[in-house]
């Protein structure tokens, strides 16, 4: 069965194409091809998202991507099998444009559609890797505005351990180097300027990282670092910021590690799962490694191409469903689900 897979929940169009062995099979489903477009050029003038140039290039971008997806796989439109899309979270009218599109392509085909959850999407990306994990795990999910731990028994089966009371970690990259100055999207780049600087530069706080509990909150740092870049005043030097970047870095993760091995603690389980745009973290990837390994715990992670939004997340979900019999839309995409979008979404709310 061949799956085609539409992502459009923010700034970035994801389309790609999976084959799901038949049910009950031992395989993993593979990855035919994918294709993706990054808004970030258009929005960087803008510092941010902006929602509505967002939904139109979305539109302008799905349509070519889809060809460029078919033809790289060699596979016709007509032997697609299932449509699959991001129906939440998200931006809800970047999010019609993939459900619309999805939608309408199975009306046309007389081929059922299946709305994926977006983070379970980020979840199950690791499974595309060649070192995929196995059932059950703990997962550390950073993506953008969320940041959860969770136990995952099998698909559909998640066990919500602690998440963010506040700012998650993507926000906190983002936002402290929105204010040390960096470019839009400011993760990469505060982690980039982070290698030239002294994480010990400045003491900045952990947020609960001794509340025994696996929860997160990240507002506070958010603040402190506003704090240290008043004090730098208008002309901080290069090696301030680089400093002020790296202690912001190394706060964060080590949260995250400590976090993530409280919860496998508090499991037993000896397997971790890191997914999100986060996780491609140079440094968190380190220390995570470093603290698993110490503990005798497998860390896996989705390929770095696979951390932010794409397609393939979409896809693999919708292939992993699947393959375990679950329940998919009619063939018009009517009844349950049909063309109904939802931007806000709990992931406890699926199964």
């Amino acid at each position: 069965m061949l799956v085609l897979g539409f992502e459009s929940s923010c700034d970035e169009t994801g389309v790609a194409l999976v084959r799901v062995p038949a049910p009950g099979s031992s395989e993993a489903p593979q990855l035919l091809a994918q294709a993706l477009h990054s808004q970030i050029s258009m929005h960087q003038a803008y510092g941010g998202v902006v929602p509505e140039l967002a939904s139109r290039d979305h539109i302008r971008r799905v349509i070519p991507l889809t060809r460029e997806v078919l033809a790289g796989a060699g596979i016709a439109l007509a032997d697609v099998d299932l449509i699959a899309f991001t129906q939440g979270p998200g931006l809800a009218g970047a999010l019609l444009v993939g459900a619309g599109v999805a939608v309408s392509l199975a009306a046309a085909l007389e081929k059922p559609t299946l709305g994926i959850h977006h983070l379970e999407g980020h979840l199950l990306s690791p499974f595309l890797s060649a070192d995929a994990p196995e059932f059950p795990f703990v997962a550390l999910l950073v993506s953008g505005g969320h940041t959860q731990l969770m136990r995952v028994t099998e698909v559909g089966q998640y066990e919500i351990l602690g998440e963010t009371i506040d700012d998650a970690a993507g926000e906190a990259f983002d936002k402290s180097a929105k204010l040390l100055g960096l470019p839009y999207p400011g993760g990469p780049h505060l982690a980039k300027l982070a290698l030239g600087g002294d994480p010990t530069a400045f003491d900045l706080p952990r947020p609960l990282l001794h509340s025994g509990k696996p929860d997160f909150s990240f507002a506070g740092l958010k603040t402190a670092v506003l704090t240290q870049v008043k004090r730098l005043g208008e002309a901080p030097t290069d090696l301030q910021k680089a400093d002020l970047a790296a202690a912001t870095q190394a706060a964060i993760v080590e949260v995250l590690v400590k976090k993530s091995m409280l919860a496998l603690k508090m499991t037993g389980l000896k397997r971790l799962v890191v997914a999100g745009g986060v996780g491609a973290n140079s440094v968190l990837r380190e220390q995570l490694n470093a603290a698993c390994a110490k503990r005798g715990v497998r860390v896996h992670y989705p390929e770095l191409s696979l951390c932010t939004d794409n397609g393939a997340m979409i896809a693999m979900a919708a292939a992993m469903r699947l393959q375990r019999g679950m329940a998919i839309l009619p063939p018009t995409g009517q009844g349950a689900g049909g063309f109904e979008i939802k931007p806000r979404w709990p992931l406890g709310a699926i199964s």
